[in-house]
C-alpha cells in the first residue's frame, strides 16, 4: 500500500524506504547499509552504503564515505570513494580526497582536497586484495 515501490525481498524480510538520520541526531561510530540512506544529522565515523548517499544541507559527516552514488549538499570531512557519480550541490563544503568515476560539481560548492576520476574505483563491498592489486598494475603501465 503505502512505498510499495520502494520494497524489495532480502532472503525473506522486506525492506522498504530509505535509512534517514533526521537533523539534531547524532551518532558516533560506523554505518553500514544496503540500501540507500539520507543524512540531515551529524555522523561521527565512516558510513558505507552499496546505494545513494544523500547528505542534506544540514548533514555533517566526519570519517570516510564509500558508496555508489552521492549527492553532497552539507558538510563532509571525510575520504569519499563513489564507484558512480558524485554530485556536490551549490551549498556543500568538502574537505578530503575524493575517488569516483564521474563527478559534478554545481557553481558555489567548496571543495578541498585531491580528486582521482574515471580509472578503476576500487569495489568497496569486496575488500578483496585482487581489485587493489589490479589498480596498482595499471598504474605501473
Amino acid at each position: 500500500m503505502f512505498g510499495a515501490k520502494d520494497q524489495k525481498t532480502t532472503a525473506g524480510m522486506e525492506v522498504s524506504g530509505t535509512n534517514q538520520i533526521l537533523t539534531g541526531t547524532t551518532i558516533t561510530g560506523d554505518i553500514v547499509c544496503d540500501g540507500n540512506i539520507r543524512i540531515d544529522g551529524t555522523l561521527k565515523g565512516n558510513l558505507t552504503a552499496n546505494g545513494k548517499v544523500v547528505i542534506g544541507p544540514s548533514g555533517v559527516i566526519e570519517g570516510e564515505l564509500n558508496c555508489q552514488n552521492a549527492d553532497i549538499s552539507g558538510s563532509v570531512k571525510a575520504k569519499v570513494t563513489v564507484a558512480e557519480l558524485l554530485t556536490l550541490k551549490a551549498t556543500s563544503k568538502l574537505t578530503g580526497d575524493i575517488n569516483t568515476n564521474k563527478l559534478a560539481i554545481e557553481p558555489g560548492a567548496n571543495f578541498t582536497g585531491a580528486c582521482s576520476m574515471g580509472g578503476i574505483v576500487k569495489d568497496f563491498a569486496k575488500h578483496g586484495a585482487q581489485s587493489e592489486k589490479r589498480t596498482n598494475q595499471e598504474k605501473i603501465a
